[in-house]
């Protein structure tokens, strides 16, 4: 008797023990998936230049402010394979989101084919992730190029009926584009339309174009041999479509040695704050958005989306203003420095 008695409280404690384990378990479970560390990858086509740095800045702060637990700056180089690769690596460590600017955008397909396939959501920014007729792919964050463009052709329009330059044939504009990146190709595109809408009788002869990109090298050559081409023109009006091109032309009107007459407005500001602390630069204005709005926006809808599953807006447009050496102080605050 005493024997069955004791069998029955050894099973009795065994069952005990195993829905006991069981519970363990499940409760462990739900803790780890409920604590999940969230994990946003930024991957920029150049991770060197001071616009995507400071944007990286932007995007890592509003991420961990949101609760992520780690953002991964990932610089391409302007490679594309350098790029694939950093996709796929972020693929492979499970990322949770990716915000991305492409180097080239006919691999956009192929990118987000991969980050679809391993459910990894991605937002463009600057650049769109497009399909081969230029259709947006991916949520997209950046700046509204043909308006900032529009904005910098009525600036160099009014810059040249106050300087006298309209019938002056010695005077030119120079465009410096980016024919192959669609996110520039409004830039350019608004600053000539509304330069001629200002000024319908300056002269298309004296209009020329210069293709770069994206960087100050390129944008210093592409001038340079416009300028040498020319040796007539002394006063030149230069646009461009980035920050790093005007710069680039700046230094190009310094080594022609007609920077003193010859103008330049940005596209960023990011680099003319630096010209405008000089006694004198060539760059005169340039159009003012800012990289923390762009970066910021970016992760702070892919934290939402991750979180709250709330709907990513396909299209998110930031506006700019002029500033010149005597307001980017005021305009820009922090930024400035």
């Amino acid at each position: 008797m005493k024997r069955k008695v004791l069998a029955l409280l050894v099973g009795s404690m065994l069952v005990v023990s195993l829905f006991a384990g069981c519970s363990s378990t499940s409760k462990t479970q739900t803790t780890k998936t409920t604590n999940k560390k969230i994990v946003i990858a930024g991957i920029y086509k150049a991770g060197d230049q001071v616009w995507f740095l400071d944007e990286g800045k932007a995007a890592k702060k509003m991420a961990l402010s949101m609760g992520a637990s780690e953002f991964l700056f990932i610089d391409a180089k302007m490679n594309p394979d350098s790029y694939l690769q950093a996709v796929d690596n972020v693929i492979a460590q499970n990322v949770d989101g990716v915000v991305t600017c492409i180097p080239d955008q006919k691999m956009s397909q192929v990118v987000v084919n991969k980050l679809k396939a391993a459910n990894i959501p991605v937002i463009a920014v600057d650049d769109a992730l497009q399909d081969q007729s230029g259709k947006n792919i991916a949520p997209w964050v950046g700046i509204n190029g043909e308006k900032i463009g529009q904005t910098n052709g009525a600036w160099m329009a009014k810059y040249a009926t106050d300087n006298k330059l309209v019938s002056d044939p010695t005077s030119a504009v120079l465009l410096l584009t980016m024919d192959t990146v669609s996110s520039c190709v409004p830039r350019t595109k608004g600053e000539l339309e509304k330069f001629k809408e200002v000024l319908p009788s300056y002269k298309d002869s004296s209009i020329y174009k210069a293709d770069y990109d994206g960087t100050t090298d390129k944008g210093f050559n592409g001038a340079a041999a416009i300028f040498t081409a020319h040796p007539n023109i002394k006063k030149w009006m230069v646009m461009s479509a980035n920050e790093e091109g005007a710069a680039g032309a700046v230094r190009a009107l310094e080594q022609a040695g007609i920077d003193k007459t010859s103008c330049v407005i940005g596209l960023g500001a990011y680099l003319a704050k630096d010209e405008f602390k000089k006694s004198y630069s060539a760059m005169k204005a340039a159009t003012y958005f800012s990289s923390d709005d762009v970066g910021s926006t970016s992760t702070k809808e892919l934290m939402n989306f991750i979180k709250n599953k709330t709907t990513i807006p396909q299209v998110t447009a930031v506006d700019a203003t002029v500033v010149t050496k005597e307001n980017y102080v005021k305009v820009m605050g922090d930024a400035s420095k």
